[in-house]
């Protein structure tokens, strides 16, 4: 899980990225948990969250550049 601290040394590129990397880290746990189960169902929120927290960084950005 990051904090937004973290997230906040990232740079826009990198952000965006990490966004990609965890939507299709998202959709293999969403696979598994339809298929066999998932072991570590919390990661499906934990993954959500940041990705939630990465797209609210990356808008705040753009808005104090307009």
């Amino acid at each position: 899980m990051l904090k937004m601290s973290e997230i906040n040394n990232f740079d826009d590129k990198m952000i965006g990225n990490k966004v990609r990397e965890l939507k299709k880290e998202l959709f293999t746990f969403r696979m598994q948990k339809v298929t066999s189960g998932i072991e570590k169902p919390h990661k499906i929120h934990e993954a959500k969250k940041d990705i939630a927290r990465m797209l609210t960084s990356l808008n705040s950005r753009k808005n104090k550049k307009s």
